[in-house]
């Protein structure tokens, strides 16, 4: 019997392992015809850097002060720290011997040419996605750039995550390749919106929520928490939090291509991805993205949370948040919210205040930061770091004025919200 249930499980394993291997190695890709992209290689190459640059390639593969496309950027994620890989053509370092169809596979199927598979900090979840031309545009751009010798560090994960294995599970998972579908009941530029927005620009990377193994639903917009940066990415599918259903067409243009708009304006990890790539989008492509963007599904709150709760009495922190938003943000951000156009935005009726996750919010007050510098907004104003100039009391007291007041109706900020932020943001941040 004890042999019979012996022999039972080494079935399980094997057709488990079988499993693992045809949803990881079975991809049928014959990386090793070399036939050289079809069509115009000038015209090639400019389709790929227009990619490339819209994508945020590399801002993710340039270290700072390494070369462009050289690769080596830590990327902090909650299982350890990942270098990004050499995409220039140095035969020894970067992508000099891999054919256009290895390349491809790359992207489509989340494996390197060396057969080894590839950690989704690299989008394959969404470059998945990008049509066989573009994956060509793209190596030939690539193959354009200077060869760089520079060496890309071994990836530093905790155990089990830097096994083959687990990753290999984590796929089985979370990751299926496949094709854009266009929705034969929607327009050209619906579906070329929802193209860019999936493949390219892979906006759900942020603003989906993962699970505790890194795992999401990748075409949901839901909002996701950045857990080694510290920001949350807002849902984009809720009017109260980044949703723009609402807006006109001309306003989310506006904002993806300079990063302000009439309601609403960029900051944190948005300001880089308008910085490094959006802005770079063209107006049609970016009218695309827009109208697919308005037309996410918008979950309706509940009857109950629909009315603004009544004003309570202003709480010993709010009191002191006050004076301290006088003395120190009314200069800017004005005595009742309403901030200046086209430099502070303002705290009255801004849905980033209200947020019900503060983590973006404290972030700014402590650490500051500027808009992305565009051609549309060439010149962003700052905002200036207070992490050493207030207290942890002191923050949460601004915060929680500004989250009670002019018509915002958002529960107050802890003390221990911005604690538990300062010493999570003092492991992370370099010394």
């Amino acid at each position: 019997m004890l042999r019979v249930g012996a022999l039972a499980l080494l079935a399980l394993l094997l057709a488990g392992a079988a499993a693992l291997w045809h949803l990881n190695y079975n991809d049928g890709v014959d990386i090793h015809d070399q036939a050289a992209p079809a069509g115009d290689r000038t015209a090639l190459i400019a389709r790929g850097a227009y990619l490339a640059r819209t994508g945020n390639c590399l801002a993710c593969h340039t270290a700072r002060g390494g070369d462009a496309g050289g690769g080596g950027l830590p990327i902090a994620t909650s299982f350890g720290t990942l270098y990004s890989s050499n995409l220039t053509p140095d035969p020894e370092h970067g992508i000099g011997h891999w054919s256009a169809t290895a390349f491809w596979r790359a992207l489509h199927h989340g494996r390197s040419a060396d057969g080894r598979l590839l950690y989704p900090a690299f989008p394959y979840t969404h470059t998945t996605l990008l049509t066989r031309e573009d994956s060509d545009a793209l190596f030939s751009y690539f193959h354009s750039l200077p060869p760089s010798r520079q060496e890309v560090p071994a990836h530093q994960l905790r155990w089990p995550y830097s096994m083959q294995l687990s990753l290999a599970g984590w796929r089985a998972l979370y990751f299926r390749p496949g094709d854009f579908e266009p929705e034969p009941a929607r327009g050209a530029d619906w579906n070329r919106g929802a193209y860019l927005v999936h493949a390219v620009a892979h906006c759900s990377a942020c603003h989906a929520g993962r699970d505790r193994w890194g795992g999401a639903d990748w075409n949901s917009f839901g909002g996701g928490l950045m857990k080694p940066q510290g920001w949350y990415a807002p849902s984009l599918h809720s009017a109260r939090e980044a949703g723009v259903a609402d807006w006109p067409l001309e306003d989310i243009v506006r904002l993806l291509k300079t990063g302000q708009a009439e309601r609403g304006s960029t900051s944190g990890p948005m300001a880089e991805v308008v910085l490094h790539g959006t802005q770079y989008f063209s107006d049609a492509d970016l009218r695309a993205m827009a109208s697919y963007l308005q037309s996410l599904p918008q979950q309706v709150p509940p009857p109950a949370e629909s009315a603004m709760p009544a004003p309570a009495a202003a709480g010993r922190l709010v009191l002191a948040g006050q004076q301290l938003y006088q003395d120190r943000c009314a200069s800017c951000h004005g005595d009742q919210g309403e901030g200046q156009p086209n430099a502070y935005p303002a705290l009255a009726g801004n849905r980033a205040v209200t947020l019900a996750r503060t983590e973006n919010l404290v972030q700014m007050l402590m650490y500051g930061g500027f808009g992305p510098a565009t051609a549309g907004h060439p010149r962003p104003y700052g905002m200036p770091p207070f992490t050493q100039l207030l207290s942890d009391a002191e923050i949460a007291a601004v915060l929680s004025y500004i989250r009670t007041n002019w018509g915002n109706h958002a529960p107050e900020v802890s003390p221990l919200d911005v604690h538990t932020m300062r010493a999570a943001m003092a492991v992370a941040l370099p010394s």
